[in-house]
């Protein structure tokens, strides 16, 4: 019987954010960032081996609201760091938050000029 755990990755384009929890999500097993150590993924498959989990849920959340609805670079690249750690990866989700017409952009009126 596999034990399963939830991996909450938060990816935007300047850093990438991995939190292990138990299946309800109450309870967080690790966390790392990429800010923390260069390779997060493997060592939060490291702390789930540990720990007896061996196979995980993914939840993939970019900043959403009013800022970028597309996960950065790094999500790609943790899920499949995941998997090749020996973690088997069951269902994939998007989580990023959408509004339903909610705060205003910054940027001005007539956007961010480059």
């Amino acid at each position: 019987m596999p034990r399963w755990g939830v991996a909450h990755i938060y990816a935007s384009y300047n850093n990438i954010i991995i939190t292990l929890t138990d299946i309800t999500g109450s309870e967080t097993i690790t966390k790392a960032t990429g800010g923390m150590v260069v390779k997060a993924a493997e060592r939060v498959a490291d702390a789930a081996k540990e720990k007896g989990i061996d196979s995980i849920h993914v939840r993939v959340r970019a900043p959403g609201g009013n800022r970028s609805k597309s996960p950065g670079p790094g999500a790609q690249a943790a899920i499949r760091a995941l998997s090749r750690a020996g973690l088997r990866i069951g269902r994939i989700e998007e989580v990023t938050p959408v509004p339903h017409d909610g705060t205003k952009p910054k940027g001005g009126r007539r956007g961010r000029r480059v």
